[in-house]
């Protein structure tokens, strides 16, 4: 009797276990990145027509990445105009927090900060990633278009 209610106590464990480490489902992680295409839109920053948002690529489609598995991306552009006294390294600095600041706070990504980047004339590369499989990289230029956006979901079965 004491033996098989371990057994049972032993296989609902590992059932819930195995439920956990299974990780964030092609649902999830697709619906999540069609909210941040949404909340993206919606921001103050973006929905302003000077920003010029474009979004390239819509998160609607499954995209193959490997044996039966697939992904969702999302890709966008955005520019941040530049003051006419400002330096280029001010600028960048200001475009680089700007879209940190919204990653984090409005997307709610966990930020990777890369102090090496710091003063780089030549861009500054910005990576995010959520708990969903979700992963964010943008390139912040020093030419037009400032911000391009590249997130996408883990690759995952159907």
């Amino acid at each position: 009797m004491r033996s098989t209610r371990l057994l049972a106590v032993g296989l609902a464990l590992v059932t819930v276990i195995a439920g956990c480490a299974s990780g964030p489902s092609l649902e999830d992680a697709a619906a999540e990145l069609q909210k941040d295409t949404q909340r993206l839109e919606t921001d103050d920053v973006f929905k302003n027509p000077l920003n010029k948002l474009r979004i390239l690529q819509r998160p609607d489609k499954d995209l193959p990445c490997g044996g039966e598995n697939v992904k969702r991306v999302l890709r966008a552009t955005a520019d941040y105009q530049r003051g006419k006294e400002e330096d280029l390294d001010s600028h960048l600095d200001g475009a680089q927090r700007l879209m940190e600041n919204t990653l984090s706070q409005i997307l709610r990504y966990d930020m990777q900060y890369d102090i090496s980047q710091v003063d780089a004339p030549e861009g500054r590369f910005i990576y995010g990633s959520k708990e969903t499989g979700i992963v964010v990289n943008v390139y912040v230029s020093p030419e037009a278009p400032t911000w391009r956006l590249h997130a996408q979901t883990a690759c995952l079965p159907r």
